[in-house]
């Protein structure tokens, strides 16, 4: 550890004395790498101990500065035990940037079919509303780009086109498969009665049973999005990315399952449209002077 402190200050005594190309690009790196572990772990357990742990190599940094030999032991001591134990606690956070690197790029499957992503979106939506005014309960799971095949397995397999006659009969009450998840994999409805793992977070509201708790577990560890209508309230949630949003109601979730079936082009593609746009009309601009 006490080699990476050294490492540090002639990193920034190059940065100060001697910056090259090379030194701005490898700040950017290290910025952008920083940048997106805050982002991962933001909100969460792990930030604050990302925190603390950021303070500790600073503090050890700077008692080897100033030559306080003994609080630089004591604090690199902590610190290349901790090393160990941050790999534990971020444990899932590490599982979940591996899954992110490598997940594949999102398929717009509905883009030439508008009419079939908008049937899907008011089936849905009609569905859960009406098992929110009968208060019934329901968890509706929309694969992303991390596959789902172990939850999947977990329930019976349907293979069906989306259907709201369906997702009202599956989780009609006193039926077999009515305790468990719907698993939606782009337009059709893969498998019911699926057992989903439950979140471990300790600060949720006691209102919330396990129809909650399953919603937001499947989303700490995969990027897909939960749909859930409350049995005892009636109040249709929405989990996405460990967090929970409540009380949506049917423009709400016509916006949350658009974002789904009716994604637009982006990245390289938006970029590439949006320049040549800017082309043309810079071109039009200077042949009329």
């Amino acid at each position: 550890m006490r080699s990476l402190i050294d490492q540090m200050g002639i990193f920034f005594w190059n940065v100060i004395n001697r910056p090259q190309f090379k030194d701005w690009l490898d700040i950017v790196i290290v910025a952008f790498l920083i940048y997106q572990l805050f982002l991962l772990t933001r909100e969460t357990r792990a930030s604050q101990v990302l925190k603390g742990f950021g303070m500790l190599i600073i503090v050890s940094w700077l008692s080897s500065f100033f030559g306080l030999v003994t609080l630089n032991w004591v604090l690199l001591s902590i610190v290349n035990n901790g090393s160990l134990v941050l790999l534990i606690l971020f444990q899932p956070e590490l599982r979940r940037a591996l899954e992110r690197i490598g997940r594949g790029a999102n398929i717009d499957r509905f883009q030439n079919n508008k009419d079939e992503a908008q049937r899907i979106i008011n089936e849905v939506t009609q569905s859960l509303l009406g098992l929110s005014r009968r208060r019934v309960g329901a968890l509706l799971v929309f694969e992303q780009k991390t596959g789902l095949k172990d939850y999947i397995e977990t329930g019976t397999t349907i293979d069906s086109l989306i259907s709201g006659p369906l997702i009202v009969n599956i989780f009609e009450p006193n039926t077999p498969l009515h305790d468990g998840a719907v698993i939606i994999r782009s337009d059709r409805i893969m498998a019911a009665g699926c057992v989903l793992s439950l979140s471990d977070q300790s600060n949720l509201s006691r209102d919330l049973g396990t129809r909650h708790r399953a919603g937001l577990g499947v989303t700490e560890s995969t990027d897909a999005t939960v749909l859930i209508v409350s049995e005892e309230t009636g109040i249709i949630s929405m989990a996405q990315a460990g967090k929970l949003t409540r009380h949506l109601d049917a423009d709400a979730l016509n916006r949350v399952l658009s974002g789904f079936y009716k994604q637009e082009k982006h990245g390289f593609i938006q970029m590439f449209n949006l320049l040549k746009k800017k082309f043309k009309t810079w071109r039009k601009k200077k042949n009329e002077h």
